[in-house]
């Protein structure tokens, strides 16, 4: 069997290759001419050079596959050209299942994210079947995921088993842009974050995470949207855990939500109207801060067998890869 993987130059893309290729599979991978393959150099993968925007690309690199793990997605917080990520993350997406429809692939795993499930008002956490309110789709990535996840029900509808896995929060090596809760590990280690916001996330290990799309292939059911998580935990939480893998001190002072929010809305403006380079605190983070992401992953972990390795071994892994490959600096 030979498996296509979208996204596979990417932090959990490249842990959901690294998790095939144990399996034994034959692996292909999408990638972009030109991409940085770093994640990905070294591993027995065959790489198809197309990308989701390119119909034609994607036919030719899914022709001869019996599945599909479709983790691409364009990750911003904020982007001048805010077309793109619509594009990309959702026409990409129904490109990509329309090609895996027409060629009757066995099965595809499409990766969604947490922010398309809801919140419940009381703060407990939130399941498969918690009703989403479109008021936390507080950013183009969130609402081009959302729709891109309703493209998903719809090729299933036609007849495609997909399987919805939504992800949390991953963390551990290979976080190679960082993303933006990479970021808080970076800014943390290289002493860039004087204070803190009240807020949480769901924190699980990458190769879980990545094995979590595996056993979705494996057990899941199409049509169903299984939450890959692990566990639940405050910023001011996560920071006293870097506190203790590090030695370095955690930021004491909790930064009142309204200060986050003007200090995004200056750099946002200034972005958008003046220098057309990301802002230095993306409005759209401070407004995904307001809530707890707090979800119940147990649906998978009963049903898929989802591990629940420590976070904390993964937060270690990170502050590790951070450091050396001189995102971070060095231990004292």
């Amino acid at each position: 069997m030979k498996t296509l993987v979208t996204g596979a130059t990417g932090f959990l893309g490249s842990a959901i290759v690294r998790e095939l290729l144990k399996d034994g599979r034959a692996v292909r991978v999408l990638a972009r001419a030109g991409t940085d393959t770093g994640n990905i150099d070294g591993l027995s993968v065959e790489i198809a050079n197309g990308e989701l925007r390119d119909r034609a690309s994607l036919k030719n690199a899914l022709t001869g596959c019996d599945a599909l793990y479709h983790a691409a997605a364009y990750y911003s917080l904020w982007d001048k050209n805010k077309r793109l990520i619509y594009d990309i993350n959702v026409e990409g997406t129904r490109n990509i299942l329309a090609a895996a429809l027409d060629l009757n692939l066995k099965k595809v795993v499409y990766t969604s994210t947490v922010g398309c499930i809801g919140l419940n008002p009381d703060g407990s956490p939130g399941n498969e079947d918690t009703p989403l309110d479109p008021a936390t789709l507080s950013n183009d990535y969130k609402k081009s995921k959302y729709q891109a996840e309703l493209v998903a029900r719809e090729f299933h509808q036609k007849g495609l088993p997909v399987v919805i896995v939504n992800p949390s929060t991953p963390i551990g090596p290979r976080d190679i842009k960082p993303t933006p809760t990479g970021k808080i590990i970076v800014d943390f280690l290289n002493r860039k974050m004087p204070a803190y916001l009240d807020t949480g996330l769901n924190l699980i290990d990458v190769a879980d995470c990545a094995r979590g799309h595996i056993l979705a292939e494996a057990k899941g059911v199409p049509g169903e949207r299984y939450i890959l998580g692990n566990r639940n935990m405050s910023l001011k939480e996560i920071l006293l855990t870097l506190e203790d893998i590090t030695g370095l001190k955690a930021p004491s002072v909790q930064m009142p939500y309204w200060v986050a929010y003007t200090a995004g809305w200056v750099c946002e403006t200034l972005s958008n109207h003046l220098t057309g380079s990301p802002p230095a605190v993306p409005l759209a983070g401070v407004k995904m801060a307001k809530y707890f992401m707090y979800f119940d992953a147990s649906k998978a972990v009963r049903e898929l067998g989802l591990p629940q390795n420590p976070v904390e071994n993964a937060l270690k892994e990170a502050v590790q890869w951070f450091r050396d490959h001189a995102l971070a600096a060095p231990a004292r």
